[in-house]
């Protein structure tokens, strides 16, 4: 999969509320109500970056989730972050 350019990536992240490029990947924030809500939507993302064969890098800390999203073979963002994000939006935002 070929590595997206820049200005690709900013028009890609306009459909997405709370992500932001840099360091050659997205990453976006979330917070929840505790931990267990975090956990359950860590528990959606991982069938989907399971069915999609790409895998977020992520960190919990108790009701925060940080989600970085970049292919690693391309050495940055292609397509299947973005498809990634947008998977990560409509589970947790839809």
């Amino acid at each position: 999969m070929e590595k997206l350019k820049k200005d690709e990536i900013e028009k890609a992240l306009k459909n997405l509320d709370g992500w932001e490029y840099n360091e050659n990947a997205i990453h976006t924030t979330i917070e929840f109500k505790d931990f267990k809500e975090a956990f359950s939507a860590m528990t959606r993302i991982a069938f989907e970056a399971e069915a999609q064969q790409h895998h977020p890098e992520w960190t919990n800390v108790y009701n925060n989730l940080e989600i970085n999203l970049s292919t690693h073979d391309a050495g940055g963002v292609t397509q299947k972050d973005i498809e990634m994000a947008t998977t990560i939006e409509t589970l947790l935002f839809s």
